[in-house]
């Protein structure tokens, strides 16, 4: 599907709306290779219903080929949608922009968000738009999420303070002091990934949960 002129934006349309994911695929490619500013609203008002995570990858790279000026107000508007994958898509889209106006949408209820997908989509836009001063900062209110959800959430929460560097020192330090045990051990895995980042995250839980068993410090599990 290629876009010619006006009289094909209609066909871009009808196929974001198309109940063959193919199509639909297809159609979030033709509004990015060739942007028109009446792409910008059905792209993003899909997003927040699509089923196929490639389809979604697609609208999202369609957004980040249109004008900030246009998708930025658009995306932002999602962030506070009812639906989770509208806050989630649009969190992500905020991470391809790259656009740092959008780092004040970044609330603390996003990264608190409940659904355990919204809230991590957060802290990987949270840490591509955080401005260098407020990294610190970001760091604390990350580590108030130790040990929340399954190893893919937790996961990502330690990749999302590894990104932020040495700034997550502090916060690490405090976080592995911890008596909660489940907040202790996902604090040392991430100092452990901080310290080697090549280092698989299993194998740092692991090694965490034997230092808290036996009471120690990160420096004695290492």
């Amino acid at each position: 599907m290629t876009i010619t002129g006006t009289e094909s934006v209609e066909p871009v349309l009808r196929g974001l709306e198309d109940g063959r994911p193919a199509v639909r695929l297809r159609a979030a490619m033709a509004a990015g290779t060739a942007p028109d500013p009446r792409f910008v609203g059905p792209l993003v008002e899909r997003c927040a219903v699509e089923p196929e995570f490639h389809v979604r990858d697609t609208l999202t790279w369609a957004l980040t080929r249109h004008p900030v000026v246009r998708t930025l107000p658009a995306v932002l508007g999602e962030l506070s949608s009812e639906r989770a994958q509208a806050r989630s898509q649009a969190l992500h889209t905020l991470s391809k922009i790259g656009d740092p106006r959008a780092w004040p949408a970044i609330t603390g209820a996003l990264l608190d968000d409940p659904d355990d997908e919204v809230a991590r989509t957060a802290w990987r836009a949270a840490t591509v738009l955080v401005p260098e001063g407020g990294r610190r900062a970001l760091a604390e209110t990350l580590a108030g999420q130790f040990g929340r959800g399954g190893p893919q959430t937790q996961r990502s929460l330690s990749r999302a303070l590894v990104a932020l560097g040495g700034a997550a020192g502090p916060a690490l330090d405090t976080a592995s002091q911890s008596p909660v045990a489940r907040v202790r051990t996902h604090a040392l895995a991430t100092q452990r990934l901080l310290r080697d980042p090549d280092a698989g995250f299993e194998s740092a839980v692991e090694e965490a949960k034997r230092v808290v068993a036996l009471g120690g410090t990160a420096s004695e599990g290492a």
